[in-house]
């Protein structure tokens, strides 16, 4: 048998985190078995599906890589088959009309509820002879004896009696079939062998097992993923960071690094930490995913990424980080080589966003310097020093890493001093107390004429605090 395993978001807002982990879980196991993995857009909700939320959906997919096989499919360009099959089971006697007013329900609800027994319909229409000309809904007949078991991937064997069970609405009174209706028949058709979905699904599945089993159909194997939570325990939500996948493109993570760290949320191979996409088609399987819930860590997220942006390709990760340098006004073509920049300064950043931030000198002038970093290095005793630099650097025929660097100790020499007696204030004047790499690397990247304006600058800067 083929794998198919399928994701199917509503279009009711962003991809967040929790969707695009079910969406890699169900694309791994696919991947790794040689299946087909299908994308299926749940847009019945008419009122608070949008266009805007499929195109997020599509977008956050297409970053993270994630390709699927077919769709996507649309269930608002299904009706007339979600209608066929509700006049099948009509004509079996599985499925019947029920005009029950709201509120009768209600107070069905509320008695119930008083005398502590859990709210559900109480087959009230179930034999009524109701003409399809009045206003009603129809309702799916659920088996009244014996237990459902879903056999889950994740879970184990979990037992629903049907007695708990009532008989849910298959198609609201204008006529829109519902949630529980479509995917049954839907994965019929696109011949699902497995659902990897949230487990806030888990209850659905017993009603979705019978409607599959009243229509003669095959029952897909289902894994429910456990949820994911913040640190604090509560239901991961906007206040514990980013939820939205495309978020974190907005902050400057990879998309590989995302993927790492959401299949580590609930599943492990041994004590790695870093896994390629090969890897994780590899190793993953859907049976060692843990049954509690996880939570979810930007600091470790964080640390992946800076494993991932150490390693990347410089080229890439120089195209990526452009347009974060372009939010802070600078055009990298105006200045040093991006690649070298980035070379130089990868290790120092953990995020795109904060590799741009911490670059930015290289290519503009600063308005102020690091107040802790200024107060430590730009004091009058590095006015001579500063001064010397100036008229060596000035005096350069060839601007290279060595010329600087014997530049410096030339004036080291000439002073009697310590090397961070020159080297602390030059650097601080030339960055504004940025971190850079090895100072002659910092000096070469950034050139002789922003250099020596720079340290001018610096000069400057000390005097006039001595005035105060």
């Amino acid at each position: 048998m083929s794998v198919r395993t399928r994701f199917a978001p509503s279009p009711t807002g962003y991809l967040h985190v929790g969707g695009a982990r079910t969406a890699l879980f169900s694309w791994l196991y696919a991947r790794k078995h040689g299946g087909k993995f299908i994308l299926r857009i749940e847009d019945t909700d008419l009122e608070r599906s949008t266009q805007e939320s499929v195109n997020a959906i599509l977008e956050g997919m297409t970053w993270l890589n994630l390709e699927y096989d077919e769709g996507p499919f649309y269930q608002t360009h299904r009706f007339e088959r979600y209608n066929e099959v509700i006049g099948e089971l009509m004509v079996k006697g599985l499925a019947y009309r029920c005009n029950c007013s709201k509120e009768r329900l209600e107070e069905l609800r509320e008695r119930q509820m008083a005398n502590k027994e859990k709210p559900r319909y109480d087959g009230c229409c179930r034999n009524k002879p109701i003409s399809p000309d009045e206003p009603h809904v129809i309702r799916f007949k659920n088996p009244v004896d014996g237990a459902v078991v879903v056999d889950d991937m994740i879970r184990g064997k979990v037992a629903f009696n049907n007695s708990e069970l009532d008989d849910l609405i298959i198609r609201r009174t204008d006529g829109a079939p519902t949630y529980n209706l479509t995917v049954v028949v839907d994965d019929h058709d696109m011949a699902i062998t497995h659902v990897i979905r949230g487990d806030d699904h888990l209850n659905n599945s017993p009603r979705q097992i019978n409607m599959l089993r009243a229509m003669g159909w095959d029952v897909p194997r289902y894994a429910h993923v456990p949820m994911i939570l913040g640190d604090d325990g509560a239901r991961l939500s906007k206040r514990h960071g980013a939820v939205s996948v495309m978020q974190y493109l907005e902050d400057g993570f990879l998309p590989e690094a995302l993927l790492n760290y959401l299949v580590r949320l609930g599943w492990s191979h041994g004590d790695q930490e870093l896994f390629s996409v090969d890897e994780m088609i590899r190793l993953f399987d859907i049976d060692a995913v843990n049954k509690s819930p996880s939570a979810f860590n930007t600091e470790k997220l964080t640390w992946i990424n800076q494993q991932y942006l150490k390693s990347a390709d410089p080229l890439r990760v120089a195209h990526l980080v452009s347009s974060h340098l372009g939010d802070l006004g600078v055009d990298p073509a105006e200045g040093p080589d991006l690649v070298a920049v980035v070379e130089a300064q990868r290790e120092r950043a953990s995020t795109l966003k904060e590799l741009a931030a911490i670059s930015r000198f290289y290519y503009k002038d600063f308005d102020q310097y690091d107040e802790k970093a200024a107060a430590k290095a730009l004091k009058a005793p590095a006015v001579g020093p500063l001064r010397k630099m100036r008229e060596r650097l000035a005096q350069l025929d060839n601007w290279s890493r060595e010329a600087i660097h014997q530049s410096i100790e030339q004036v080291v020499e000439e002073l009697q001093v310590g090397f961070g007696k020159v080297g602390m204030p030059l650097r601080v004047a030339v960055t504004g107390g940025a971190p850079s790499p090895d100072l002659d690397l910092t000096l070469f990247l950034i050139g002789r004429e922003a250099c020596l304006r720079r340290i001018e600058k610096a000069v400057g800067y000390i005097e006039q605090i001595q005035k105060m």
